[in-house]
């Protein structure tokens, strides 16, 4: 009875690490579409509604699901006057605390600390026209995404439940 136990919470454990690992596969694309939006949504903000960029990331952020919402709002939040912190310095910083929190990858991250090198330090122009390139850039990103979406997250829900088969089986 012991073993059968052990086998069946083995198998369990199993399979929800390849489905977990699979749901990373699917958040992915979805995030990265996401941070699109949030990035168009902002370059309206700024280009007609004329917005300061710490409200602008505010308003982008609004519909935003909660990884992505708190990137923006901490990048806001720290460019308030107070923090003393430079546009480029706060979204960095809301980068490195919210980024492990996303399903996003390396590519993704570059694009965003590329951007935040541009933010707040040139014209309103210069600055649609770097974040309208790194829309572009989470474009080739997401599509990049979704083509590893359809090869790896059916594969690997089923390796976490081989991997959990074999794993009892040679302990039998």
């Amino acid at each position: 009875m012991g073993k059968l136990l052990g086998a069946i919470l083995i198998m369990l454990a199993a399979t929800v690490a390849g489905w977990h690992r699979a749901r990373h596969f699917a958040e992915r694309p979805r995030q990265i579409r996401e941070m699109i939006l949030g990035l168009q949504r902002l370059v309206t903000e700024i280009s007609y509604g004329l917005t300061p960029l710490p409200e602008a990331l505010k308003k982008a952020a609004m519909p935003m699901s909660k990884p992505l919402r708190e990137l923006f709002e901490q990048a806001a939040d720290a460019m308030q006057p107070a923090s003393g912190l430079t546009a480029r310095d706060s979204l960095h910083q809301a980068i490195h605390k919210s980024w492990g929190s996303t399903s996003m990858k390396n590519p993704e991250r570059d694009t965003m600390l590329q951007l935040a090198y541009s933010l707040g330090l040139s014209d309103r122009e210069d600055q649609l026209r770097h974040i309208t390139l790194a829309v572009q850039q989470l474009k080739h990103e997401e599509a990049t995404a979704q083509s590893e979406q359809m090869k790896y997250e059916k594969l690997s829900r089923n390796m976490g439940l081989l991997i959990g088969a074999l794993i009892v089986i040679l302990m039998y």
